[in-house]
């Protein structure tokens, strides 16, 4: 595929190794005006912000995945096979499925369940399970832990749909152990092995669908930075290595 591509108006060595991505892009900049220096825009095709600068002295980028899994198959697909990112970080929003976990907690999706049909373009003779990368995991609990930031591992449910039919059907997922709802990790998590290239989701809870809670969306916007830093820890890390 030539670049720019339809998508990301850039040239190969535009992004980092390491590629923070939210779902909103009021997050990506919120994240290069409060955490990256010298950030430059490097795209802004159709809104989609992405930034490059530098976190104590390594070259990192963020770059909005915008919602759902079709669009961040779009954008992780491109970040790795045609700009050469090796690491995604998905840092977003999820609501927690179990009373035990609290809003403002982060949960690490060590796998992705999902509703969606994404995976049936592989054509596989059975179930595919989506995992992060074990590297990317270990790095992220090892941060959180330094932190002692409230954390949760396991698996969480990537949606099709916010607004269901059924408003329980979240809800059927907890009785087997799922943490917690969004709507990307899955989709990333299939791009990222195809691809031969690592994923993580680290997200924050944003609401409870078990208690009601909620944060407003200038909070989701705004105010989660536990993730953010837990992200930018781990791309150090990993150009270390």
């Amino acid at each position: 595929m030539n670049y720019p591509t339809p998508h990301i108006k850039a040239v190969p060595g535009d992004f980092g190794k390491t590629v923070l991505m939210p779902g909103d892009p009021l997050r990506s900049k919120f994240i290069a005006e409060n955490f990256l220096e010298n950030a430059v825009l490097v795209n802004n095709v159709r809104g989609v912000q992405g930034y490059t600068g530098t976190y104590k002295g390594t070259k990192v980028s963020v770059m909005a995945s915008g919602m759902g899994m079709p669009s961040i198959g779009i954008y992780s697909h491109e970040l790795y096979n045609i700009f050469g990112v090796e690491n995604i970080l998905r840092v977003g929003s999820a609501g927690a499925l179990h009373k035990e976990i609290n809003v403002r907690d982060l949960v690490i999706g060590m796998g992705a369940c999902t509703n969606s049909n994404f995976i049936n373009q592989y054509g596989l003779p059975g179930t595919f399970a989506p995992a992060a990368s074990f590297e990317l995991l270990e790095e992220a609990v090892r941060s959180a832990r330094e932190r002692s930031l409230p954390f949760h591992v396991g698996n969480i449910l990537s949606s099709d749909t916010f607004y269901n039919d059924d408003p329980n059907a979240s809800l059927t997922w907890a009785k087997m152990g799922v943490m917690a709802v969004e709507m990307e990790a899955a989709g990333l998590y299939c791009t990222a092995a195809r691809s031969g290239k690592r994923a993580l989701a680290i997200c924050t809870i944003s609401d409870s669908i078990v208690t009601g809670e909620s944060l407003d969306s200038d909070a989701r916007q705004n105010s989660f930075t536990d993730m953010m830093e837990v992200a930018l820890d781990i791309a150090l890390r990993m150009e270390e290595k």
